[in-house]
């Protein structure tokens, strides 16, 4: 399955998520907040297949997260996570591939996640093409 990264500030979120997601097989690595994230994000040969954020956390918000992957990472799809209304917040990433309102049930994040991994490894191929490496 897909190597997943959480961003999240909230125990109960965080820990709901990372099980939802480990029952699917997925290998979840989980961080507190935005900083702990970008660290993780520059470990060598540790590679992502999705990053999951809550837009709001202390330190670095999750937009503001995905525009500084964005520029180290350009290709790794960002499922973004919010409990408020996501209007003021439409600035986001190219590399954005959704937002998720909480609460959300188990089914939700599940279908959320395969969707934004085949979005990701859409734009992947595309870039890909684009390059002439297919």
């Amino acid at each position: 399955m897909a190597r997943i990264l959480i961003a999240e500030d909230d125990f109960a979120v965080r820990d709901f998520t990372y099980r939802a997601l480990s029952m699917d097989h997925h290998d979840v690595v989980v961080a507190h907040e935005g900083q702990e994230a970008l660290r993780c994000l520059t470990v060598p040969d540790d590679n992502y297949d999705l990053m999951i954020s809550d837009i709001r956390m202390p330190v670095i918000d999750g937009v503001t997260l995905a525009k500084l992957i964005f520029k180290q990472q350009p290709h790794l799809p960002i499922l973004l996570m919010t409990g408020y209304s996501t209007a003021e917040d439409s600035d986001y990433a190219p590399s954005v591939v959704g937002v998720l309102q909480k609460p959300f049930t188990l089914e939700m994040i599940r279908q959320a996640v395969h969707s934004a991994l085949g979005q990701g490894r859409e734009k992947s191929l595309d870039k890909q093409l684009k390059l002439g490496l297919m």
